[in-house]
């Protein structure tokens, strides 16, 4: 039965790839597969559980509740794109008594990396420290999602920069209050939205089973002004079939304003320890300019292990 099962998703799998089916979904057009329409599969409720997801989010809130460690890697680039500073480290983050904090070894740096207080010099690194490091006990946090949101109320330059980052991490094609010029512009499921991007749902085969993969990408055919509205450029999640929990994701953002612009790529790793899914391997690559600051060309990975 299982090896029949199988060989009945490999072949959805390969006659989907030949014709694609336009459906509405809440008034909205999504493009299927014509085999996924054909064979009944509850497309709906897949899409509408795609639009609700929080696990993405909750994977991130998971390592506050766990012991991992990570190692890091973090460049700036110069305009011709050659390594002008550098960092690369192991961190372990602790948990003791309901606090967690971190620790680093193993740090080489090179170039204007940190300064003499070891702090970052760069924007990108303060985000990456704010995201990944501990150094001061944090205590009291839990993993819980419901309820629970990520706010830039009472925060100011780097910190409030961290806070609207995690958002774009964390909620991709959500609204993001205070990032001038675009902040209404993120949302990938209202209205408007669905005048400049294509939606596709598919069914493929994923480290040696199957996911729902779940593209959002810009229309092509869209002029010049309406290209304007366009923030995130192309958004793919891979989903687990079995309980729709996100197993990956990639998606790039660009932007041009008269204050700033920025270009930039990321992609997470999901895998699961003792039924908790965390991310296990994280890529950013950069480019951008704020309003009195340098250009920045950054890119960092982190590679999270030794879960527990």
């Amino acid at each position: 039965m299982k090896v029949f099962f199988s060989i009945a998703c490999m072949l959805l799998v390969i006659v989907g790839y030949a014709q694609d089916t336009t459906i509405f979904f809440e008034g909205k057009s999504y493009r299927l597969p014509d085999v996924i329409v054909r064979n009944n599969l509850d497309y709906k409720s897949v899409l509408q559980r795609i639009k609700n997801d929080t696990t993405f989010y909750k994977a991130f809130r998971n390592l506050r509740v766990i012991e991992y460690s990570a190692y890091n890697n973090l460049r700036m680039l110069d305009k011709n794109n050659a390594v002008a500073a550098s960092y690369n480290s192991k961190s372990l983050q602790h948990r003791e008594k309901g606090c967690r904090y971190t620790t680093v070894t193993d740090q080489q740096v090179t170039g204007d990396m940190l300064d003499n207080n070891g702090d970052f010099n760069y924007m990108s690194g303060e985000m990456f420290a704010g995201l990944f490091f501990s150094k001061e006990k944090i205590c009291g946090e839990n993993n819980i999602v419901n309820g629970s949101t990520i706010s830039t109320d009472g925060k100011r330059g780097i910190d409030k920069h961290i806070e609207q980052l995690k958002m774009l991490f964390f909620n991709p094609g959500k609204k993001i209050p205070g990032i001038p010029f675009i902040g209404n512009k993120l949302d990938l499921y209202d209205d408007n939205a669905h005048k400049l991007y294509d939606y596709r749902l598919d069914y493929v085969p994923y480290n040696g089973d199957y996911a729902y993969v779940f593209t959002v990408k810009a229309k092509e055919d869209l002029g010049m002004f309406r290209r304007d509205d366009v923030v995130i450029d192309e958004m793919t999640t891979w989903f687990d079939y079995k309980n729709m929990q996100v197993l990956a994701r990639s998606y790039s953002l660009s932007y041009n304003a008269a204050v700033y612009d920025f270009d930039v790529k990321m992609e997470v790793q999901m895998t699961k320890i003792n039924g908790l899914l965390v991310p296990k391997f994280i890529r950013y690559k950069g480019n951008f300019k704020a309003l009195f600051k340098k250009r920045e060309r950054g890119e960092f990975t982190a590679t999270l292990f030794d879960f527990k």
